[in-house]
């Protein structure tokens, strides 16, 4: 049986990882909020440019763009979204283990020369492990996402794509529901999807709280359901839209803004789904020291009580034999 002393050292020591894990929980919930009110931000733009999409494509259902075109794979890009930092449970190990069994897929089928845009350390860390080609580093862009790192990597990856350098993309992330929720994504980035059901069908995510609690998840099937009848209907255009100079070449401008979009999209979905999961992660670890430190003064009382019983035990009987 380990000595006070021993106990106690151990109490100290738990005592003060609950310290930091309850503190790393707050940040993590401060820096939720941050990014869930970067999204808040950024949904009026997603939503219009959504809208406009969606009725020039219904106006020019036969539209012919470059961007959508198949090309025959065999060279294919992995844009890919992970943390700078640790202690968000299994968020980087889930994202990385989605993109080796990605590559394995590829392999399978003859594929080899795979390229990867590593957004995050722990994704780039595991690149270079690999030994996969790194596209380069994008570190900053996980501390501070911003629109222009993310258009840059669009541009080139559109400009690579319509020059047959790569044949396919593929985007791999986290997407943001809810503090509770956050999915696992793979999905394909080029060649685009212009249907009017892809556009917009991940514009589903609760920003209205951060807790994780089983009444949030209730609270967010309710609201799914009470919005459902909310969006506006999207039309054709009609005679009184004038659209200078033409709807395709309209169409071919905002193409690209849709793709943008869809990268930094994918980047504030990321950098909420982290803050969640570490916070989540950061709220077990409180709990499991919580759930010790109450076994461990449970043993310490009882020692103590032992070695009381002991010394007293120890001084009758020297009494009795005096």
């Amino acid at each position: 049986m380990p000595s006070l002393k021993e106990i106690k050292t151990r109490i100290d020591s738990v005592n003060s990882t609950r310290k930091i894990t309850s503190a790393m929980k707050m940040v993590a919930s401060s820096k939720l909020h941050h990014a869930q009110t970067a999204i808040q931000s950024m949904l009026p733009y997603e939503n219009l440019l959504e809208h406009i999409l969606k009725s020039f494509l219904l106006t020019v259902p036969e539209v012919l763009n470059e961007l959508e075109s198949q090309h025959q794979v065999k060279k294919v890009a992995f844009v890919v979204y992970t943390s700078n930092s640790s202690l968000c449970g299994g968020f980087n190990n889930n994202v990385i283990k989605m993109l080796g069994s990605a590559i394995d897929d590829y392999k399978a089928q003859g594929i080899n020369d795979i390229i990867v845009y590593p957004i995050g350390r722990k994704v780039e860390e595991y690149v270079v492990k690999q030994g996969l080609t790194k596209a380069g580093s994008y570190l900053e862009l996980v501390d501070k996402p911003n629109s222009a790192g993310c258009a840059a990597i669009a541009k080139e990856l559109r400009d690579k794509f319509l020059a047959h350098e790569i044949d396919k993309v593929e985007i791999i992330y986290h997407h943001f529901k809810s503090a509770g929720s956050q999915i696992l994504t793979r999905k394909t980035y080029l060649p685009i999807d212009l249907s009017t059901e892809s556009i917009g069908n991940e514009n589903d995510r609760d920003l209205s709280s951060n807790t994780i609690t089983a009444k949030s998840q209730e609270y967010l099937k309710k609201r799914k359901l009470g919005e459902e009848g909310e969006k506006a209907e999207v039309k054709p255009l009609n005679d009184n839209f004038i659209v200078e100079p033409d709807l395709n070449t309209v169409l071919r401008t905002l193409i690209p803004k849709q793709l943008n979009l869809q990268l930094y999209t994918a980047l504030l979905d990321s950098n909420a789904s982290e803050h969640a999961a570490r916070m989540v992660a950061m709220q077990t670890a409180t709990d499991n020291a919580n759930e010790l430190l109450s076994g461990l003064n449970l043993q310490y009382n009882k020692s103590r009580q032992q070695a009381i019983t002991n010394e007293l035990l120890d001084i009758v009987g020297g009494s009795s034999n005096g």
